[in-house]
């Protein structure tokens, strides 16, 4: 969303309100104004591009159809070269894939309008903020201070990551299905992977490594993630070194949660509010 903010900036064109990623490996049917504040995201972006909720049907009596194109991994110079062209001859771009960052190497302003899209343009709507604050403040009765923890274990992230952690044959095919559906993934070496620190973390390495930065077993954890590849039997040992272990399942009420929980991008927002 944010780089789609810049594109247009970039291109000087009207924005349509980005249209969220629904086929993936979530499956999330939400739309980017369930999720965030749309009139908001609009008004507040207004001095930087002009933001449309849909596109017209048409325009001077001509239908418009827009001209799909992957987005360039590269620069701004790239959307000046390779868009902008298209965007001038076919009138409406829809660009796919927004699922990396643009080059790092950006001008200011353009830094400056990624900051704000990021902080302050993208807002929740009333109903995942109200949820969240209400955890945040269960979480903060437990104790004033709480470490929130984001294990990023989940079964896409380990396949994409190419890393093996001793599950046998059953883990290579299970995370081997699932990187069938990147096409572009490379093979990885799981072992140098690893000595490259390049692996996601089991839960009972974080649990062990904030017991070596001196955490002890009286404080608070409130671990925000997806579903955790093994199930609890993974998050065992991370119980096991920090007993008071939290998750919103466990802060909340199933019917409080009812109107999220089948929404993956919502209760990931939730988890964002309290981390």
């Amino acid at each position: 969303i944010t780089d789609a903010v810049v594109a247009a900036r970039i291109l000087n064109a009207t924005l349509v309100v980005p249209k969220l990623d629904q086929k993936s490996f979530w499956k999330d049917a939400s739309n980017f104004a369930e999720i965030f504040d749309v009139e908001w995201f609009i008004s507040f972006l207004s001095k930087d591009i002009k933001i449309i909720k849909q596109l017209p049907s048409k325009r001077a009596g001509k239908t418009l159809t827009p001209y799909t194109m992957r987005v360039p991994r590269k620069s701004e110079r790239c959307f000046q070269s390779r868009v902008l062209p298209v965007l001038l001859k076919r009138h409406v771009v829809q660009l796919t894939k927004f699922d990396y960052r643009l080059a790092n190497r950006l001008n200011s302003d353009l830094q400056k309008l990624r900051c704000r899209v990021n902080y302050y343009a993208l807002k929740f709507t009333d109903p995942i903020l109200e949820m969240g604050k209400r955890l945040v403040q269960r979480m903060r009765m437990k104790s004033k201070h709480y470490i929130a923890l984001h294990l990023r274990f989940e079964p896409d992230m380990l396949a994409i990551s190419g890393c093996y952690y001793g599950g046998g044959d059953k883990e290579r095919k299970e995370l081997g299905a699932i990187r069938k559906r990147w096409k572009t993934l490379h093979t990885s070496n799981p072992d140098k992977e690893r000595r490259h620190g390049k692996c996601p973390l089991t839960p009972e390495e974080v649990g062990l490594m904030l017991r070596t930065l001196g955490y002890g077993n009286d404080v608070n954890i409130y671990v925000a993630s997806g579903d955790v590849y093994g199930g609890e039997e993974t998050l065992a040992p991370l119980r096991a070194l920090f007993p008071n272990f939290y998750t919103k399942d466990t802060i909340a009420s199933k019917e409080e949660l009812e109107p999220f929980s089948s929404f993956s991008s919502r209760m990931a927002a939730l988890d964002f509010i309290v981390c």
